[in-house]
């Protein structure tokens, strides 16, 4: 019987972008790669934030350069794109993680503006991404892209619908450019994050966050941001070359938990 082949779990030398990654998730993301040998671009609205993880990678020896951007500034994300291709001589891998809370009442006085921004940041971002960084990724032979969208992309809870509706909408734009793009050699794939630790949550009291895990977690507990970014990577490696319109749910059991009972506390 003829032996398998040998498809690489390296993604040594391969050239990454990573948005939000100045903290959480992102940060996580960035140093992993950094670590496995990519050179990455980390890119975020917090300049000081960009600095130290930029920092933190090329003290543990890796390749980074950061790029401060606000993505709600949806004119100037190609041409920094396209810096960013020029800086490193290309682009292979796009990780769309960038993205902020928002949540109210559809009655607030204010709901129309939340809904704006939230879909500027948390979808919007994501396709102006795509699309200027499209030329390089087609060009790499192996192109990835990555969208962090939430579990809230596949479930839903009250009070939050521009958050829900934009990253549902981030489900939808996954699948449907996995279709467009496969004929590229472009992977399109998508991760939703369930309870993580990151600054989103931070502000939730520790108490709530155990007695939510308890309660609604199989594995009874928040997850770690290094957690999420290993499943990233996952989706990227060159022999994840078959992998394409993917949805993976990293959320302990979260959304497949029967919600009408709990687990023991015990």
């Amino acid at each position: 019987m003829t032996r398998l082949t040998k498809l690489s779990r390296s993604i040594a030398g391969k050239i990454a972008l990573v948005t939000g990654a100045a903290s959480g998730m992102g940060r996580a993301t960035a140093c992993l790669f950094a670590d496995e040998g990519a050179k990455v671009a980390v890119l975020d609205r917090n300049g000081e934030g960009v600095a130290t993880v930029v920092k933190e990678i090329t003290e543990a020896g890796g390749t980074a350069q950061g790029w401060t951007l606000d993505l709600a500034q949806g004119e100037k994300i190609a041409p920094t794109v396209v810096e960013i291709a020029e800086h490193f001589g290309g682009l292979d891998i796009l990780i769309n993680n960038a993205g902020i809370d928002a949540s109210g009442r559809i009655q607030s006085s204010k709901y129309e503006e939340v809904w704006e921004r939230c879909f500027t940041i948390n979808l919007a971002a994501h396709h102006r991404l795509i699309r200027a960084a499209l030329p390089y990724l087609s060009k790499s032979g192996a192109g990835r892209i990555v969208n962090i969208a939430s579990t809230e992309g596949v479930g839903g809870s009250a009070f939050s619908s521009p958050y829900t509706a934009a990253k549902h909408g981030v489900v939808g734009l996954t699948r449907a450019l996995a279709v467009e793009l496969g004929t590229q050699g472009v992977t399109v794939n998508c991760i939703c994050p369930g309870a993580i630790h990151t600054g989103l949550t931070a502000a939730i009291p520790d108490k709530a966050k155990e007695t939510f895990a308890r309660r609604r977690v199989p594995l009874r507990r928040y997850g770690e941001p290094e957690e999420v970014a290993h499943a990233t990577l996952s989706l990227v490696l060159p022999a994840a070359s078959y992998i394409n319109g993917a949805t993976l749910v990293v959320d302990g059991g979260f959304t497949i938990q029967n919600n009408g009972g709990t687990l023991s506390p015990s």
